[in-house]
């Protein structure tokens, strides 16, 4: 393959894959590659083998890259996104000592009411808890974020973390440090995300075929590096990832402050801040009580039902963390759907009723709404759905052509290697390909619905008073006025 110019490798060690894109400076995909991923899951526990990203990672590079002409000459640099959260131990050399417990291990609960305790605003998933849990199940260790684990392989050997992976490790990112707990180990050294960190060493070029020499760049969690790869990045700008679950994911040139720890921050390479919230509601509905669906016929049927005859709050798995933080909370229905076209509705539309309560409720914390949204994510495949969610939260939205967490990193490293600032890197790299404007009359046919949740939110002590009071007060605007 020949092309003019410098091009970027982006790696997403995912939850059931690795992901690798070879991006051009205008976002032109030039290779790209994977390789799938096992885990072991039981209850709560949610465990990788590490040693299989590494053996994934050379699959996928390999196939990013086996038609590329003289890829020494081309690839100016690299970047590793990973799932939030997740952690293992490892010895002095950098070798794996543990299993990884995966961003969603809700194992370390004990140790998370500890750190609680002590003044930590953690919870139980975030990476310090399980950090102390596999101390106390498998003795001493280096802890170890997932993408450190494999930019340590590439460079030959071990390399600080970046601060946006830390973040669930308790780094405090205002103040750059770690936090002085007692009983909480040494902890490895942090840069910010877009730091070098090395090179591609001559036997790492060898297993994956990335050239030696190739600068490795310091990453970001797999969620802001979706959100590089969706453009959201200039304040005001949110991205609405919505997969199995929903997460949002803005920019502002100020922390966004939540006492309760809904929201938290991570800090973009220039300094600025990237706020967001991780919801348990999601895409992950549809396929748990619709198995095996023709998602596009059932998006036809569900059309006939605007709004649906039930109201759905739809938890993917008990408890949630955004907008409201309620470990007890399960999903509810209000009503009685009419048959399976209408709960798909009522699905559908809860979803978005949700979305609309995340905007709502970061609008309550003084968060900028005024620039772009962005749909992201797999349930954004679906135009139907997409329509609806524009109508329900009242605002445009922006449908990028390329969303992976892969290019978000091809970016970074564009940006670590001296291309300029991320936001002007990002603008040149992501591709609008569908603009949608909320259809006329719809936001207000929905607002009797959205009322009907808030309310049962807040009447089973879920959604704080204050919150419901804003979302009612917010039900005659769009999500991004004032």
């Amino acid at each position: 393959m020949g092309y003019e110019g410098e091009a970027w490798l982006g790696i997403d060690l995912g939850t059931q894959s690795v992901r690798v894109l070879l991006a051009a400076a205008d976002g032109t995909v030039l290779g790209a590659g994977s390789a799938p991923l096992a885990g072991m899951r039981d209850g709560v526990r949610h465990e990788q083998d590490p040693g299989e990203w590494w053996t994934a990672l050379c699959t996928a590079c390999r196939g990013a890259l086996k038609d590329v002409e003289d890829p020494a000459a081309r690839i100016g640099g690299l970047a590793v996104c990973g799932t939030s959260g997740t952690v293992l131990l490892t010895d002095a050399a950098g070798r794996p000592v543990s299993p990884a417990l995966m961003y969603d291990d809700g194992r370390a609960w004990a140790e998370a009411e500890r750190l609680r305790s002590a003044g930590l605003t953690v919870q139980n998933t975030w990476g310090l808890p399980k950090a102390l849990w596999l101390l106390r199940t498998h003795g001493r260790g280096r802890v170890t974020h997932q993408p450190d684990l494999v930019a340590a392989q590439l460079v030959g050997r071990p390399v600080p973390t970046d601060s946006s992976h830390a973040l669930k490790t308790a780094y405090d990112v205002e103040r750059e440090a770690w936090p002085d707990i007692p009983g909480v180990p040494e902890l490895p050294d942090v840069v910010r995300p877009g730091t070098p960190l090395g090179e591609v060493c001559p036997a790492a070029a060898q297993a994956t075929g990335i050239p030696a020499g190739t600068p490795v760049i310091a990453g970001m969690t797999d969620g802001c590096a979706a959100q590089i790869a969706s453009g959201a990045l200039r304040p005001g700008s949110w991205n609405s990832v919505l997969g199995t679950t929903l997460v949002l994911k803005g920019a502002s040139a100020e922390p966004v402050r939540d006492p309760t720890g809904v929201v938290y921050n991570h800090r973009a390479p220039d300094g600025s801040w990237l706020p967001g919230g991780a919801s348990s509601v999601g895409a992950g509905v549809l396929t748990a009580a619709f198995a095996g669906a023709d998602p596009a016929a059932m998006d036809a049927r569900a059309a006939a039902h605007e709004p649906s005859g039930a109201v759905a709050y739809p938890l993917v798995s008990p408890g949630e963390r955004f907008p409201f933080l309620a470990p007890h909370a399960s999903a509810l229905v209000l009503g009685e759907p009419d048959g399976e076209a209408d709960l798909w509705a009522a699905l559908l539309q809860g979803v978005a009723f949700a979305e609309r309560l995340c905007l709502d409720y970061l609008h309550h914390l003084g968060a900028p709404m005024d620039g772009p949204l962005t749909f992201t994510g797999g349930g954004a495949r679906s135009p139907y759905w997409n329509q609806l969610r524009a109508d329900i939260l009242g605002r445009p939205a922006r449908v990028p052509e390329q969303t992976e967490p892969a290019l978000g990193m091809a970016a970074l490293a564009a940006h670590g290697t001296g291309s300029g600032p991320l936001t002007d890197v990002a603008d040149r790299m992501v591709r609008i390909h569908t603009v949608l404007a909320p259809r006329p009359g719809r936001t207000a046919l929905f607002a009797e619905p959205y009322t009907r949740l808030v309310d049962e939110l807040a009447a089973r002590g879920w959604l704080p008073p204050p919150v419901a009071a804003h979302a009612r007060e917010r039900l005659g605007r769009d999500t991004a006025g004032s």
